[in-house]
């Protein structure tokens, strides 16, 4: 797909707080895909060039060619992968829902299995991930891939709950929070001091303290959503916290005051910032996938 004039809207913020005003970029939003049916997990991988993106009922992984505007599907099936990261060597780690496991892409294509069992126990269906400057990968667990058969396949949790998990380099997996509904969307703060973790059902984000050990302390509300509710979620490099919801992107203080919100015409569920200078937002919502370059840049995670 290539975008036409079609595909171009208004760029519309709403400024709720001084602090995001002169935010936006670009007068218009691009969609750069259209015809999902429920697309997720954006990672923007600055050495291909290009963006991958889950399309989860339809078991499917698209890229989007940056040069060409091309997208084109990259793997199916692919076992309803959800979230993705691009890791420090730029290498794609993967949720893998319909398989309940985590995994990576090598350069050559294999595919090495990170996680999927914790005491023995099969996880739910891991849904983000995110990974820590030491080599760990984090990520969130809920049950959205066994609860039926539209994003995975429907089956008896084998795990007392949805929660977070860390895999340290070594690949011990441990459980850092057990307090959460659905855990969702998940991000570390610049100094990787914080944790940020959405819990969906709750339609809040907590804030969570990362020790030198790994350990998660704290856990207050950060922010309640007013537009449905939260999923997928990034920080900018001056430290707000962008927020997927149902009435587009919503941006907040590090004090967790609701600064603005970019709206979009459909649910949306995830995000990442791209682009040669991380100056552009990508936002997966519904059946597609928008652009906007803005005048601020992702955080560096």
């Amino acid at each position: 797909m290539r975008t036409t004039a079609s595909d171009r809207i208004p760029a519309e913020f709403e400024v709720h707080d001084e602090r995001f005003r002169g935010t936006g970029g670009d007068r218009v939003v691009e969609r750069i895909f259209d015809g999902g049916r429920w697309v997720e997990g954006p990672a923007y991988s600055p050495a291909w060039r290009c963006l991958v993106f889950s399309d989860i009922p339809n078991d499917r992984v698209l890229r989007w060619d940056e040069t060409t505007g091309a997208v084109g599907v990259w793997q199916q099936p692919a076992g309803h992968v959800n979230g993705h990261t691009i890791d420090r060597a730029g290498r794609l780690v993967r949720c893998e829902q319909g398989h309940r496991r985590l995994t990576r892409v090598e350069p050559d294509g294999r595919l090495t299995v990170l996680a999927e069992r914790w005491r023995g126990l099969r996880f739910n269906s891991p849904n983000d991930v995110v990974e820590h400057s030491d080599g760990s990968l984090w990520f969130t667990d809920p049950s959205y891939g066994i609860d039926s058969d539209y994003e995975g396949h429907r089956a008896e949790p084998e795990i007392d709950g949805c929660h977070v998990y860390r895999v340290a380099p070594g690949g011990k997996v441990t459980r850092v929070a057990d307090d959460l509904v659905r855990p969702n969307g998940l991000a570390f703060s610049a100094d990787e001091r914080t944790l940020f973790v959405v819990d969906t059902r709750r339609k809040h984000i907590r804030r969570f303290s990362v020790g030198d050990d790994g350990a998660l302390g704290g856990g207050d509300v950060f922010a309640d959503c007013t537009a449905g509710t939260f999923d997928g979620i990034r920080l900018d490099e001056h430290g707000r916290l962008w927020a997927a919801a149902h009435d587009g992107l919503h941006c907040f203080g590090d004090d967790g005051t609701l600064l603005g919100k970019l709206t979009l015409p459909q649910v949306c569920s995830n995000l990442t910032f791209g682009g040669p200078r991380r100056t552009v937002l990508y936002v997966t919502a519904t059946t597609a996938v928008y652009s906007i370059m803005l005048n601020v840049s992702g955080a560096r995670v």
